[in-house]
């Protein structure tokens, strides 16, 4: 799967959501065209993202919309269980706490961290909340597999840090800022540290988001082309 582009990940999150919704409105099959109509992208794409996993449908009759549903939720491995920690728990934090969706797709909120002494000991959602000293020692006791960033830009590279050191391999940062992995010199070249090996990191950025918006709202004939380049 080391061909597979990034942006075919991306569209595959969006078909589950579109199958979703075609499942609570009682629809039992749908096709190529009508998953690209709404998902925004050509046929063409659709039938080619499927294709990295695959042979989902059949010809002439499209896909069966509950096995197709299945068989996503089995490739994005929403199957499982998936243990999170969230460092950080000012009012970003504790909304993405409080989010009602993460246990739809068996997220498990098991930890959560702060620094400021007011929060430090509060419980939310039946969790109480730890300082981030005690990040390391957690993990080592409890199996953690996400660690999700919602700390102040100037905090957000030593926290990602604390989760790498600990053990923790998937980031998903909310922090306006770029993670950079701690890195140690080799021959003369400077090089990611081993701890950051296999480490991968998503980036949630609200004000970037608004920026791209800006743009396209001023440009709307360059997001169809935009769009049809990373196909």
């Amino acid at each position: 799967m080391a061909d597979i582009p990034t942006a075919a990940i991306s569209r595959l999150v969006t078909y589950l959501r579109i199958l979703e919704q075609l499942e609570t409105q009682d629809v039992s099959r749908t096709s190529s065209n009508d998953l690209a109509e709404r998902a925004q992208v050509s046929a063409f794409q659709v039938r080619k993202d499927l294709a990295y996993f695959g042979r989902f449908g059949t010809r002439g009759m499209g896909y069966t919309v509950p096995i197709l549903k299945r068989e996503l939720v089995r490739v994005l491995g929403l199957n499982r269980t998936w243990s999170v920690v969230i460092v950080g728990m000012g009012r970003l934090g504790q909304a993405i706490a409080n989010y009602p969706g993460a246990s739809d797709y068996r997220f498990q909120y098991v930890g959560l961290f702060d620094v400021n002494p007011q929060i430090v000991g509060q419980n939310i959602r039946d969790l109480r909340v730890q300082h981030t000293e005690q990040l390391g020692d957690f993990v080592s006791a409890t199996p953690v597999d996400m660690g999700f960033l919602a700390v102040p830009p100037d905090r957000a590279q030593d926290a990602a840090q604390a989760l790498v050191d600990a053990g923790v391999r998937g980031i998903l940062n909310f922090a306006p800022v770029v993670i950079q992995p701690r890195t140690t010199e080799r021959g003369g070249v400077s090089e990611p540290g081993d701890e950051w090996r296999n480490v991968t990191i998503e980036n949630v950025d609200f004000l970037a988001g608004m920026k791209r918006l800006a743009f396209y709202i001023l440009n709307p004939t360059l997001k169809a082309a935009l769009t049809e380049d990373t196909e």
